[in-house]
């Protein structure tokens, strides 16, 4: 893929994200949050970052117009743009690009790269390895996408796994028997489109060993929380939230956008996840600051949504906390569950 003006930010293995301003400001994300970058040869003009963020949009199939102001579009090594013109942005256009790590990060290197506290290593390695399903949730930029790629690096050899993906982010994860599908949007004509619901229902027509979604942000949701609870076992998916004990609420409002009802979408959610993993920046450092589990809570009245996390009878239960430096803080039912998960 050519890069142009931003080849060196592009070729820089440190970069993890580069932003250009509609007034053709430059600024990159080396791992401690963006700092403006002085190119060698800056942007002349609003008119010059429009029309490189079309020609950027064009290498990856993607239309970007009067017609259709956003795009959003990735390769298949998982290098995602994001661009908006004018007029949605006051002039030229904005445009986001996120960098995947060249090599491949594992759950040791994620461990010593201060992701999570060595401690915590062999219950993360034992939930891969006994089939856990794992929610990951988090802001954006938080790590999500990097930890599950290393989560999958961890499967049997031997297990197929299925990734949906509504832009391809995860790319190449290392492992052999392994299918990518991703979303396709309607052509000129309005037709041939192909949503995440769709292709959620279609994996389970691909013998999966193992159910993956890039993110869950719409309908699809339910479609991949009743595939978890028929059997489809150490799936995984990510989900935007700020905090476990959030998790119940916004699952409910995307369950509410397929028209499920927050007890049915409750029901399916307390037996489609084992684990919860919440990661966060914390000082430009990406950590998992609290793992977690949903349970139900029968007895809560419906509708009901209070500050310790509970959602028409489902509760975000929050096991293990971690600052990023001090030791962790402990639930009293993690040696529990430490002990389920564990290799």
């Amino acid at each position: 893929m050519a890069f142009g003006l931003l080849r060196e930010l592009a070729q820089d293995p440190q970069v993890t994200d580069v932003a250009v301003t509609c007034d053709g400001r430059v600024w990159a994300d080396r791992g401690t949050g963006m700092r403006e970058h002085a190119l060698q040869v800056p942007f002349r003009s609003a008119q010059v970052v429009r029309e490189y963020a079309v020609q950027l949009c064009a290498q990856l199939g993607c239309r970007l117009d009067d017609a259709s102001p956003i795009a959003d579009a990735a390769n298949a090594q998982g290098v995602r743009v994001h661009a908006v013109i004018a007029p949605l942005v006051p002039q030229g256009a904005a445009i986001s690009i996120r960098f995947p790590k060249q090599e491949a990060m594992t759950l040791s290197m994620l461990s010593q790269a201060g992701l999570f506290p060595a401690g915590w290593f062999p219950l993360i390695a034992g939930l891969v390895a006994r089939r856990a399903t794992i929610l990951v949730t988090g802001g954006t930029g938080a790590g999500k996408t990097t930890l599950i790629k290393a989560l999958l690096g961890q499967c049997d050899d031997r297990e197929r796994i299925i990734t949906v993906e509504e832009v391809r982010e995860l790319g190449d994860f290392g492992h052999a028997n392994h299918v990518s599908l991703v979303a396709r949007a309607a052509n000129v004509e309005g037709a041939g489109a192909v949503g995440l619901t769709d292709l959620v229902k279609a994996t389970l027509r691909m013998r999966p060993d193992r159910v993956v979604l890039g993110e869950c942000r719409g309908e699809e949701v339910v479609d991949l929380l009743r595939a978890f609870n028929s059997g489809h076992h150490g799936g995984m998916t990510t989900l935007h939230a700020d905090d476990v004990r959030r998790i119940p609420a916004r699952l409910i409002a995307l369950g509410l956008l397929a028209g499920v009802s927050p007890q049915a979408l409750a029901a399916l959610a307390e037996g489609a996840f084992d684990v919860v993993l919440h990661v966060e920046r914390i000082r430009g450092r990406r950590c998992i600051t609290q793992i977690g589990r949903l349970r139900a809570k029968p007895d809560m009245h419906a509708h009901q949504l209070s500050a310790g996390g509970f959602s028409d009878g489902l509760m975000g239960e929050t096991l293990a906390v971690w600052d990023g430096v001090h030791e962790p803080r402990y639930a009293s039912s993690w040696a529990d569950f430490r002990k389920e998960w564990s290799l």
